[in-house]
């Protein structure tokens, strides 16, 4: 069976911003918040919310991301052709 994990992302268009965003989430500033206001993707309009995927559905960067770093603690900034983004995975299974 395929893996699916649920994710939240903020895609921002440079490193310097992403860090100053995870650093805002490390101390206790909402994802949400975060995501409606800066995030440059579609999912801002909930909260930075991707939904549940199946493992290889995003670019591999992102994909690889997504299906090892620990869960509820925001990661990043992780590279891709879109930009830099900091990401929230809920669950995987």
């Amino acid at each position: 069976m395929a893996k699916t994990a649920c994710a939240l992302h903020i895609l921002v268009d440079n490193e310097t911003l992403a860090n100053e965003l995870l650093a805002k989430l490390k101390r206790g500033v909402s994802f949400d918040t975060l995501a409606r206001k800066y995030s440059s993707c579609p999912s801002k309009r909930n909260g930075g919310s991707l939904g549940e995927f199946n493992k290889g559905t995003m670019v591999p960067a992102f994909d690889k991301a997504v299906f090892s770093i620990p869960l509820l603690k925001p990661y990043g900034p992780v590279k891709t052709q879109f930009g830099y983004h900091i990401i929230k995975v809920l669950y995987r299974n």
